[in-house]
C-alpha cells in the first residue's frame, strides 16, 4: 500500500457524540451547555468562598504549596495581625479559619465512607481465637462514580482526551500506539459493548486501577498504608504522567495484623486475600449499573455525554499482581508456563478466568498449587463484573518489571557476582571501585543525575535506578566480557524502546529483535557459573509479553507504577509529615480532601480567567466600589532560572528551537581584540571572518576553507559572550508537560557552582540522513552574539568531533567520537550559528584498554584529558531515539 499522511480512524458507534442532560443527542457544531454553577454574575461571588484572589492564593500557598503545620500557621497570622490596624485583621484569623475555608468550597466534594470487615469462617475448638479472626478492619473510600465524573468533567482535560476508541497510522500507513484509547483493548471492548444498539453514540470509559503498600515510617516500618488509585482511559498518558489530578485516592484498603505466631498460617493468608479482593468488589459495585446501560456525565468540554464503563487495566508489582489474579507467587500471572521454566514452556497459553474455572472443576488444591500454580480456594474480584478478566487486565510495569527489576536486581546483581566468582573477593572490590570512578567520572548533562561516589548507596529507589541505567553500561566495559556488554546493551535497548511514548509496528520490530538478543546474549550469566539453574524469573519473563501488552493497551509509560508511586508522595508521604500520630488516618483522608478542593477550585478560576496573570500589586488593581480584581495591561516578566538544567514545557509541538540566554555573561571584554586574548584564542577574529563568509555566500559550491582571509568580511568590534543557551524541542518520552515539549540548557561557563568550568556538548544538524548519522558532535568553549550590518549572529566558538567508525560499536551499541585535531595537533576550533544547534549531547570518555582511572581525577577535566568518548544514548529517550 503507498505511503499516506498520518490518519486516525474511530469506532463507528461509540463515538461519544454530545447530547444533551436528558440524553438527546445534539446535532453537529451545536455549542455546548453552559453551567449556571461555575459563571457567577454576582462580583463578589465571583471567588466563593473567598472574597478575593489574593485570599484563595494565600490559601492556596499555605495549606498546598509549603504545606504549614496548624501551630506555626497560628504564629504566622498573630504576627501579621499585628503589623495591622485595629480595625484591620488578616484574610484568616486562624488555622482553623483557612481550614473552613477550604472545607466549604462547594466544588470537588466526594465525601469519604468507610465500610467494615470482619472474618466469618471456622475458629478454633479450643483456646483462644487470633486477634485477626475477632477484629473488624475498616475500609476507607470515595465514590468511584463520582471521582470519575470529576475526572471526566475537569475541564483541565477537555482537550486532552479521546471521546472513541481511535486506530492511528502513521505516514506510511503503520499502526501506531500511543494514548490508551489508541489499544485494540479498547477497540475490541466497544465492539463487545457495541452488540447494543442503545449504547450507539456513546462514550466507552475504561476505569483504570492501581494499588500498592507503602510504609511512611522507614525507621519502625510500623506505618504502612495501602492506597488504591483510579483514573479513567480517556485522558491522554501525558496527563496521568504529569499527575494532573487524573490519578485519583478512591481508597485506603484494609492492612490485617496479627499476632508472631499467626502470621504465617494458611488460614490467615487467605483471609488476608479475601479481604482484599473483597473490599474491591464491594468499592467497586456502584459502577455496575454503568456498565450495562448509559449514564449521562457532564465532560470537561461542556457537552453532556452517555458514558458506559468497562474494568480497564489494573497497575501492580508482580506481589500484587499475583494477589490479583490469584496465582502462586514464582508463576506467571497471564500465562500458563511453568515456573520451573517460564521462558521455555513451549506448552504455555494465555491464562484466563475460563481456563481456571475449568481447572478449579478438574483438580484438587494441591494439583492446581503445584502444576498450574492456581489459589484454589479465591476468586478475583473481576468474576463478577461484565467483561473483565484479570489475567488480560494487568498491565505492564516499566518500574518494577524491567527498572527495579530487570535492571537493579538481576543485570547490576550479577555483573557483581560475576565479578566475585572470576576474579576473587579482593580484585572484585577493586574492579568495582573503578567502576565507581568511571561512573564519577560522567561529565555533567541536563537532568542527568550525578553519582560522586559511584552506585555505592544501600537503600536504591527507582529514581535510583532510572538514573545509573544512563551511565552504568560504559562503565563495565573492560571489567567484564563482551557478550555479556551485549547482554545488557540490549536490555537497555529493549527498555528505552517500550519506554517510549509513541510507537509503531516497526518500534515493534525493534522492540522483539532487542528482547531475541538479549535472550541470545544473557546465556554468558548461565555458562559463566553466576545463574546455572537458568532464568526463570517472573519479573524478566514478563519482557516477553510486552509486544503484545502494547498492542493491547498502548504505550506502557502511561500505565507504570510509578505513576502511582509518584502519586504517595502526595497522597499519603506529604500529608504524614504535617499530622499528628493520633488516629492518623482520620487525618490523612481530610488532608487529601482539602487538597481535592483546592484543585478543583484553581481549574474553575483558571478556566473563568479569574487566575490570569501573577498574583501581584503590580498586577491587581483593586476596585474597592466592586470587590473585583481587575487587571491593567500585562507586563510580561519573563524568569530566565538559570540554575534549571532540564524541566517540561507549556507549549505547541515544534520540532527543535535553541536562543541564547537572556542575560550576557559577566566579566569577559566586549572588544574582540581583547576577548581573544582573554579566552586565549587569538585567532578568534579570523574563525568570526570565516563564519561571516560563509553566513553571507550564496553560492553552496563555495567554502570559507576554500577562500583566503581578506575575501571574507571585516569582523565586528564588539562581541558579546552568553553563560547559555536554552533548546526546546519535542521529547514527549521524557518529562514534558501534556504537549511534550521540553527545555533544556546546553552551559559553558568558566565556573559551575564556584567550581570548575562546565563546556557542555551539542548534537548539531551535519547532513541530510536519519538519526545520529546526520547529526555531529561539538563542545561548546562559548557562546557569543556580535551585529555585522544590522544583522544580530547569535553563535558559538566550538571543538569538533568526529564518528571513529561509520556504524555504532558493535558491543555497547554507542557512536564512538574523537575530537577534530589541526595541523598543530590541538583541538580544532570553529565558529557555528546557533540556529545548526539541535539539543545537548553526552560523551562519556572511553578509558584505553586495561587502564584504571586515577583517584583524583576529577569529571569536569573527562572531556580535556580522554581522547575517545561514546555518545551517550541513554542519557534521555530523546537521545536515544537520535541514536537508535
Amino acid at each position: 500500500m503507498p505511503a499516506r499522511g498520518p490518519s486516525t480512524e474511530y469506532h463507528p458507534e461509540l463515538d461519544g457524540i454530545p447530547c444533551d442532560a436528558a440524553g438527546n443527542f445534539l446535532a453537529p457544531n451545536t455549542p455546548p451547555h453552559v453551567s449556571d454553577t461555575t459563571q457567577s454574575h454576582d462580583p463578589l461571588a465571583a471567588y466563593a468562598p473567598y472574597y478575593s484572589r489574593p485570599e484563595f492564593e494565600l490559601a492556596d500557598f499555605f495549606f498546598r504549596k509549603e504545606q504549614i503545620l496548624a501551630g506555626r500557621l497560628n504564629e504566622l497570622l498573630e504576627l501579621w495581625a499585628a503589623t495591622l490596624p485595629p480595625d484591620q485583621d488578616p484574610p484568616f484569623v486562624n488555622a482553623d479559619d483557612l481550614y473552613n475555608s477550604i472545607d466549604s468550597i462547594p466544588l470537588g466534594d466526594v465525601p469519604w465512607q468507610s465500610f467494615t470487615v470482619h472474618y466469618t469462617g471456622e475458629r478454633p475448638d479450643a483456646g483462644e481465637a487470633p486477634s485477626w479472626m475477632t477484629e473488624g478492619y475498616q475500609v476507607w473510600f470515595h465514590c468511584p462514580r463520582e471521582v470519575l465524573r470529576q475526572q471526566l468533567g475537569n475541564p483541565d482535560f477537555a482537550h486532552e482526551m479521546d471521546y472513541a476508541p481511535k486506530r492511528t497510522f502513521n505516514k506510511a500507513n503503520k499502526r501506531v500506539y500511543q494514548d490508551f484509547m489508541s489499544s485494540n483493548w479498547a477497540w475490541k471492548q466497544a465492539d463487545i459493548i457495541a452488540k447494543d444498539p442503545d449504547t450507539h453514540g456513546a462514550t466507552f470509559c475504561p476505569v483504570i486501577l492501581g494499588s500498592d503498600k507503602m510504609t511512611v515510617s522507614v525507621a519502625t516500618g510500623q506505618n504502612k498504608y495501602y492506597p488504591l488509585y483510579l483514573s479513567n482511559g480517556l485522558v491522554s498518558n501525558t496527563v496521568r504522567r504529569a499527575q494532573r489530578n487524573a490519578v485519583s485516592v478512591v481508597a485506603f484498603l484494609a492492612i490485617p495484623k496479627t499476632e508472631r505466631d499467626a502470621e504465617h498460617s494458611a488460614e490467615f493468608r487467605k483471609f488476608r486475600r479475601q479481604l482484599f479482593h473483597a473490599s474491591l468488589k464491594h468499592i467497586l459495585d456502584v459502577l455496575r449499573p454503568g456498565m450495562d446501560k448509559p449514564e449521562i456525565i457532564r465532560f470537561g468540554d461542556g457537552y453532556y455525554r452517555k458514558v458506559i464503563y468497562r474494568l480497564g487495566p489494573y497497575i501492580a508489582d508482580y506481589p500484587e499482581q499475583a494477589l490479583l489474579a490469584c496465582i502462586v507467587q514464582g508463576w506467571c500471572p497471564r500465562c500458563t508456563a511453568h515456573s520451573s521454566d517460564l521462558d521455555g514452556d513451549k506448552t504455555a497459553t494465555r491464562r484466563s478466568q475460563e481456563h481456571t474455572e475449568t481447572a478449579r472443576t478438574t483438580f484438587d488444591q494441591k494439583t492446581l498449587w503445584d502444576d498450574y500454580g492456581i489459589v484454589g480456594d479465591l476468586e478475583p474480584f473481576t468474576m463478577t463484573f461484565s467483561r473483565a478478566d484479570i489475567h488480560e487486565l494487568l498491565s505492564p510495569n516499566l518500574l518494577h518489571q524491567v527498572v527495579k527489576g530487570a535492571f537493579k536486581d538481576h543485570l547490576v546483581s550479577w555483573v557483581e557476582d560475576y565479578l566475585v566468582e572470576t576474579h576473587g573477593k579482593a580484585e572484585a572490590e577493586a574492579i568495582m571501585a573503578d567502576i565507581d570512578r568511571r561512573i564519577a567520572l560522567v561529565p555533567s548533562f541536563p537532568g542527568l543525575r550525578r553519582f560522586p561516589q559511584g552506585r555505592r548507596f544501600k537503600q536504591w529507589t527507582g529514581d535510583d535506578s532510572k538514573a545509573l541505567m544512563k551511565v552504568w553500561l560504559p562503565a563495565i566495559v573492560g571489567h567484564v566480557p563482551p557478550q555479556m556488554v551485549r547482554a545488557i546493551s540490549a536490555f537497555m535497548d529493549f527498555c528505552y524502546l517500550v519506554r517510549r511514548s509513541s510507537l509503531d509496528e516497526d518500534t515493534l520490530a525493534a522492540i522483539d529483535e532487542a528482547l531475541e538478543r538479549f535472550h541470545k546474549e544473557r546465556e554468558i550469566f548461565r555458562t559463566s557459573g553466576v545463574r546455572p539453574d537458568g532464568f526463570s524469573l517472573p519479573r524478566q519473563h514478563a519482557l516477553t509479553h510486552y509486544r503484545h501488552l502494547i498492542q493491547e493497551f498502548g504505550a506502557p509509560n502511561g500505565l507504570c507504577s510509578s505513576i502511582t508511586e509518584s502519586k504517595h508522595i502526595k497522597a499519603v508521604k506529604e500529608p504524614w509529615r504535617r499530622l499528628s500520630r493520633y488516629k492518623a488516618i482520620g487525618q490523612v483522608l481530610l488532608i487529601n480532601q482539602r487538597l481535592d478542593k483546592l484543585a478543583t477550585a484553581r481549574v474553575d478560576f483558571t478556566v473563568r480567567g479569574l487566575l490570569d496573570g501573577p498574583c501581584t500589586r503590580a498586577w491587581l488593581l483593586h476596585d474597592e466600589s466592586s470587590g473585583m480584581s481587575t487587571s491593567p495591561e500585562p507586563v510580561r516578566a519573563i524568569q530566565d532560572d538559570d540554575d534549571k538544567d532540564a524541566e517540561d514545557v507549556d507549549g505547541s509541538n515544534i520540532l527543535g528551537e535553541v536562543v541564547l540566554a537572556k542575560c550576557r555573561a559577566r566579566g569577559y571584554p566586549s572588544q574582540l581584540g581583547e576577548l581573544a586574548s582573554y579566552i586565549g584564542v587569538p585567532n578568534l577574529p579570523s574563525l568570526i571572518q570565516f563564519f561571516l563568509f560563509d553566513q553571507l555566500n550564496e553560492d553552496p559550491a563555495i567554502s570559507s576553507a576554500d577562500v583566503p582571509l581578506e575575501r571574507c568580511p571585516i569582523p565586528p568590534a564588539r562581541v558579546s559572550v552568553y553563560p547559555s543557551a536554552v533548546a526546546t524541542f519535542y521529547a514527549p518520552s521524557d518529562l514534558s508537560d501534556v504537549g511534550g515539549m521540553r527545555r533544556e540548557r546546553i552551559r559553558s561557563v568558566r565556573s559551575w557552582k564556584g567550581g570548575a568550568a562546565r563546556r557542555d556538548c551539542a548534537f548539531v544538524e551535519d547532513i541530510d540522513a536519519p538519526g545520529f548519522r546526520g547529526l555531529r558532535v561539538v563542545r561548546v568553549l562559548h557562546f557569543l552574539s556580535f551585529k555585522h550590518s544590522g544583522t544580530e549572529y547569535p553563535c558559538a566558538l566550538v571543538n569538533w568531533f568526529t564518528s571513529l567508525e561509520d556504524q555504532p560499536c558493535p558491543d555497547t551499541g554507542m557512536w564512538t567520537v574523537t575530537p577534530d585535531l589541526d595541523e598543530d595537533g590541538e583541538r580544532e576550533l570553529s565558529i557555528l550559528h546557533i540556529d545548526c544547534f539541535l539539543r545537548s549531547a553526552h560523551l562519556i570518555p572511553v578509558p584505553a584498554a586495561g587502564e584504571r582511572i586515577p583517584r583524583r581525577l576529577r569529571h569536569s577535566d573527562s572531556l580535556d584529558v580522554f581522547d575517545t568518548f561514546y555518545v551517550n544514548k541513554y542519557a534521555d529517550h530523546h537521545a536515544h531515539e537520535i541514536a537508535w
